[in-house]
């Protein structure tokens, strides 16, 4: 069965859709796998090349933001038991947002945020990607758990030890949600 131009027209419509609302935000997931800006840009193509290939597997769109996570986390799994990667020297830097503070706030606020990152991609990927999905991607617990294939109540066990291990760390208190 062929389809119809309408029928192109609504995928590519749609593919440029959860590209521009999903893009960035899949760009990092991968990036906090694989350490690498040039690597996950590669990994974010092929991640939504693999979306536009099974569309018709999509059911509804309120699960988009879980289907297109999952298939990121995957790519970013198989990569990272690739050849490919075992030959690559990893950087851990990690860039998030910060605001209009004056120069000592925001120098203070950095290292912080460099300690904190630093210490997230200490941890073994089965715990650091439970904090991600978390804390920077903002996922419920069940939503890690669909995007994962992981069963819910082993998220909260992984993301309480996750959170003891980088308390042990970092040496402080990090807020039990």
């Amino acid at each position: 069965m062929t389809k119809s131009a309408g029928q192109d027209f609504q995928e590519e419509r749609s593919i440029r859709y959860l590209v521009t609302k999903y893009g960035e935000d899949v760009k990092r997931l991968i990036y906090s796998y694989v350490k690498n800006w040039s690597a996950a840009e590669d990994l974010m193509q092929e991640v939504f090349i693999t979306v536009y290939g099974k569309m018709d597997t999509l059911e509804n769109a309120s699960s988009a933001k879980a289907w297109i996570f999952s298939i990121a986390a995957n790519k970013s799994k198989d990569y990272l038991r690739s050849w490919h990667y075992r030959k690559l020297l990893l950087t851990n830097t990690f860039s998030l947002t910060t605001s209009k503070e004056g120069p000592e706030d925001l120098l203070l606020k950095q290292q912080e945020k460099t300690e904190l990152s630093e210490a997230v991609f200490a941890l073994p990927v089965k715990y650091r990607e439970v904090i991600i999905f978390f804390y920077y991607q903002e996922l419920r617990i069940e939503e890690i758990s669909e995007v994962l294939g992981i069963n819910s109540s082993t998220i909260r066990t992984r993301l309480s030890r996750a959170r003891s291990l980088l308390n042990q760390k970092l040496g402080g208190d990090l807020d039990e949600q």
